[in-house]
């Protein structure tokens, strides 16, 4: 059967496991101090311009979340997030579970306005009685987003200078940032998310990793003993050189940035045989997941040979249903899809 589910459906690339049989007999000390992390962390810094950044391995996209949210709010602050943001909507109520509240604003495909953010900050210090409400406490958001859409180099900054104006952290989840950066209708970069965001990740479980993720605080607002907050919330692995092995392979020769240049690439590719097809696009996405608006019946025909993703009900007929592609992504495997339609 195809499968173009989602973008983490294969295990990982094949450097990776070539640099697992090549360091496996290796004896080296746990918990991310071992050498492998330490060269990733240093080739993450480079790629962020950010020579004075922290950065922390983390098991995986959820786990980054939470910790990273409850670890920079206060007892009685929430997070502001869109209404579709990955933390308001499919995280199983983790952040909620660490005791913080989600504060959502609308969203325009996927993304908050910095004027809507302002609207919400002001009118909660504007409230006499805001002492009795959940504070606004840090503001998240995807890049790319829930539905594949992406922030421009302008709107960033205006979402950083809202954020700064209140003295809280801008926390841009990057779960698959590679698929963000390397489409050609971005004009943001790497070291523009490390300017204008105070703490981000840098995704691997959805981008050429078997699992992990890499959460960079790039100015002064890194939690005291962050490590032992990982920890103490169950995403910090004994067996750390995992993580570090994969992030020093990703970051070598520019193969993180490559292997996201592909999945883009085929969902171009994608995109454009669904078109010929007739297909009807919910938005137009330029990342690596595209979304569709099928007929119920066509939905289910298709469902007995491919597995895609269910992403909303359109109308009584029709369904929105989301095809992502990933680092792995063959050609051949588009074609057989487009066979379908």
């Amino acid at each position: 059967m195809l499968s173009f589910e989602n973008d983490y459906s294969e295990g990982a690339h094949e450097k990776i496991l070539q640099r697992f049989m090549e360091t496996n007999l290796e004896k080296v000390s746990g918990y991310g101090s071992d050498p492998y992390c330490e060269s990733a962390k240093q080739k993450i810094r480079e790629a962020c311009e950010c020579p004075q950044a922290d950065v922390y391995f983390l098991t995986g996209g959820t786990q980054t979340n939470a910790v990273v949210i409850s670890s920079m709010l206060e007892s009685y602050e929430g997070v502001v997030a869109a209404q579709t943001g990955h933390v308001a909507c499919h995280e199983a109520g983790a952040i909620e579970y660490s005791g913080h509240k989600v504060i959502t604003v609308p969203q325009y495909k996927g993304k908050i306005k910095a004027e809507d953010l302002k609207n919400c900050l002001k009118t909660f210090w504007d409230d006499e009685s805001h002492e009795h409400m959940a504070f606004p406490g840090m503001v998240y958001i995807s890049h790319p987003t829930e539905y594949g859409t992406l922030y421009t180099k302008a709107e960033l900054e205006e979402i950083s200078s809202v954020c700064r104006s209140y003295n809280i952290p801008l926390f841009l989840d990057g779960a698959r940032l590679g698929y963000g950066l390397m489409s050609e209708e971005t004009d943001v970069t790497l070291p523009m998310i490390a300017k204008y965001c105070d703490v981000f990740y840098i995704g691997g479980t959805k981008v050429g990793a078997l699992c992990g993720e890499a959460v960079v605080f790039s100015g002064n607002r890194t939690p005291k003993h962050f490590l032992t907050l990982i920890k103490q919330r169950g995403a910090l692995l004994a067996k750390g050189r995992l993580l570090g092995i994969q992030f020093d392979t990703l970051f070598t020769d520019n193969l993180y940035f490559e292997i996201s240049r592909h999945a883009i690439a085929m969902a171009d590719y994608l995109k454009k045989g669904l078109a010929e097809k007739g297909c009807r696009f919910y938005l137009d996405s330029p990342t690596n997941q595209q979304f569709v608006i099928l007929e119920n019946r066509k939905m289910t025909e298709l469902k007995k040979e491919v597995k895609f993703s269910f992403w909303e009900k359109y109308d009584e007929n029709h369904t929105v249903v989301r095809f992502a592609t990933s680092w792995a992504t063959k050609k051949e495997e588009i074609d057989q899809l487009l066979d379908l339609f």
